[in-house]
């Protein structure tokens, strides 16, 4: 971003056309990324922050093409590494709203230790990760998140590694926000964008997101003809009421969630599991709803929205009070930090 553009933005009411850069996107036609980016550039400009202080990493990938289609700082890495990248230039800059875009080869391959040891950390990130349950850079191969028996180049008789469930995997790391949410629905995948980005810690949001060549039938079955049967849209306080005519629900039964159906059982939206975001034990049931798909009489609906909201101290601001709390003690000699607290004289 050069000096002229940043000037032209400061103090301006931005668009999301001042975050449209001068690069054509490589991405092919019908590609779910398109979508994303467009959502992400609608976003940037309700966040209140001055466009010179935003900064996109990345890894390798399709999705990880993204900081050449941002008009804002910066970098593209290399495979698995856009985490730590992210944690560093947080550390050091922690007045930067960092975003880091990454696929789900991308971050649970390659880069699956630094994203579990993000994810404990909590620096101030927002990641956006881009799941297309395939390899689609290098041409088809399966990733950590795609379904069993897949036939793909590197599974010619059908994948049989179980998929990672990122969901699950985000809670148990300590993440302390983890949302998901479709390529196709724009507006409420802005809302959810925005939660992320305003969210004090490592927000992680999964978008699914179609792939039209090696994976084209991933998410079929959320057609809009089906998805209100098969999802259920996530409110903090409200009961969880799915389907065509909102006539279906879940309830728990102990730990274990349950489809019913709330006008032929005679019940009410009271009766009914009330989402609390901050409560990490329904959001591991959540979590797990992809998982276990078979309820009594019907399948569990895919979760869709924030699933967990979690307020806990950051690193970057961990860090910050360790380094105020030294300089307080005062100056130092180099004699006093050598021989430290627990040094001692042989005669």
């Amino acid at each position: 971003m050069s000096d002229t553009e940043i000037l032209k933005t400061q103090g301006a009411t931005l668009t999301a056309k001042d975050f449209a850069s001068d690069q054509e996107p490589k991405w092919c036609p019908g590609c779910g990324d398109h979508a994303v980016l467009q959502q992400i550039k609608n976003t940037l400009p309700d966040l209140g922050v001055s466009k010179e202080n935003f900064v996109f990493l990345s890894g390798i990938g399709c999705s990880s093409r993204l900081p050449y289609y941002v008009s804002t700082y910066g970098v593209h890495g290399i495979h698995g590494r856009a985490l730590p990248m992210a944690s560093g230039l947080k550390t050091a800059r922690p007045d930067l709203c960092v975003w880091v875009a990454t696929g789900d080869g991308d971050a649970l391959s390659i880069g699956g230790n630094h994203f579990i040891h993000t994810l404990r950390r909590n620096l101030d990130l927002n990641v956006v990760l881009f799941n297309n349950e395939i390899y689609g850079l290098t041409k088809g191969q399966y990733s950590p998140t795609t379904k069993l028996g897949l036939r793909t180049v590197t599974s010619p008789s059908g994948v049989i590694d179980h998929p990672f469930n990122t969901a699950s995997l985000t809670i148990g790391s300590g993440g302390s926000f983890f949302a998901r949410a479709f390529d196709r629905d724009g507006k409420f995948l802005r809302g959810v964008l925005t939660r992320a980005a305003k969210h004090k810690g490592t927000s992680l949001v999964e978008i699914y997101q179609n792939c039209p060549i090696f994976n084209n039938a991933a998410f079929e079955a959320f057609t809009p003809e089906n998805k209100a049967e098969i999802t259920i849209y996530l409110e903090h306080g409200k009961p969880l009421v799915f389907g065509k005519n909102g006539n279906k629900g879940i309830r728990l039964d102990g730990f274990r969630p349950i489809v019913v159906d709330i006008e032929k059982q005679g019940l009410s939206t009271s009766d009914l599991w009330i989402h609390d975001e901050a409560d990490i034990n329904k959001a591991s049931i959540l979590a797990r709803f992809v998982d276990d798909r078979e309820g009594d009489d019907e399948k569990l609906p895919c979760p869709i929205g924030v699933l967990f909201a979690q307020e806990k101290i950051t690193y970057e601001d961990a860090l910050t009070g360790q380094i105020q709390a030294a300089q307080e003690k005062g100056a130092g000699t180099f004699e006093e930090l050598l021989k430290g607290d627990n040094s001692y004289i042989i005669k």
